[in-house]
């Protein structure tokens, strides 16, 4: 496929940078990864998201081997599913970093995350001081974390005096996290939207939204992004169809105006899709 339009960078507080719409694998069986990351990477994603709970690691890392884009040209996330199978020792944390860099066939990653926060259990502390050992050790170059509330936030950072470069939440139009971002930007974290279109239930057929698309003759999902880029997130949407691969990375050539921020801005129900981290847990 041919490469469309170069795509953004956002500098990390630690002075790395990642691009501002990358691809997710959420869902995507490993086999199917393969050939959907290496669809994208054909045409110009340098950002790749995946997790250890997704089970696509391997499909993940086979199909950056097979891309033969220089790796420094590459941004490679995965996540920490810190689940209550076992207590979360410093120990526990490398043997699962580990796994995941065989997995994915790396010897370091661009971003490691913690998964879910799971205050109820307080194990995200020990876990959070593991990552800022082995970012200290050249294995991952920025770490973060998914799903963190302003309290967890405000308590890693007083625990270790190491803020998280990014925090990867629950963001679309109609969830919009407005005080959480606010908190980001006082504490210096980048916002990164997983299920930034809403995860296909309901958002992408919005009235407002297909006006927009419409008037810029774009599709609602391209509007969507454009959102998401002009709001300085993060975006990590998912398809493991071709065109619509390519087409939720081709937003750069139009612009919302103001008419259309303010119209996207009374969209926000303040309405979860997903769990709620303040409660959610698992085994």
């Amino acid at each position: 496929m041919t490469p469309v339009s170069p795509i953004p960078n956002v500098t990390l507080s630690d002075g790395n940078t990642i691009p501002q719409i990358g691809f997710g694998v959420w869902q995507v069986p490993d086999d199917d990864t393969f050939t959907a990351v290496t669809s994208a990477l054909s045409i110009g994603y340098r950002s790749i998201d995946t997790a250890a709970v997704y089970g696509n690691e391997v499909g993940t890392g086979r199909a950056i081997a097979a891309s033969g884009v220089p790796r420094d040209e590459l941004f490679v996330t995965t996540k920490l599913w810190n689940n209550s199978a076992q207590p979360w020792t410093r120990d526990a944390v490398f043997f699962e970093f580990d796994a995941s860099l065989d997995r994915l066939g790396l010897d370091h990653l661009d971003l490691y995350l913690i998964h879910w926060p799971r205050p109820m259990r307080d194990d995200y502390r020990t876990i959070w001081r593991a990552l800022t050992e082995l970012r200290a050790d050249g294995r991952v170059r920025s770490i973060g974390v998914s799903n963190f509330q302003p309290a967890q936030l405000r308590t890693i950072i007083d625990d270790t005096g190491v803020a998280p470069v990014l925090n990867q939440v629950e963001l679309h139009p109609y969830f919009a996290q407005t005080e959480l971002r606010a908190v980001h930007a006082e504490l210096g974290i980048v916002t990164e939207a997983w299920s930034p279109l809403g995860q296909g239930r309901g958002l992408l057929d919005d009235p407002v939204l297909s006006r927009i698309a419409l008037k810029h003759q774009r599709t609602a999902a391209q509007v969507v992004l454009r959102w998401h880029i002009q709001s300085g997130t993060v975006a990590i949407p998912k398809s493991v169809t071709p065109y619509r691969i390519r087409q939720n990375l081709d937003v750069f050539g139009f612009e919302l105006d103001a008419e259309d921020l303010t119209a996207i801005a009374a969209l926000d129900t303040d309405t979860r899709l997903g769990p709620d981290p303040a409660t959610f847990d698992f085994g």
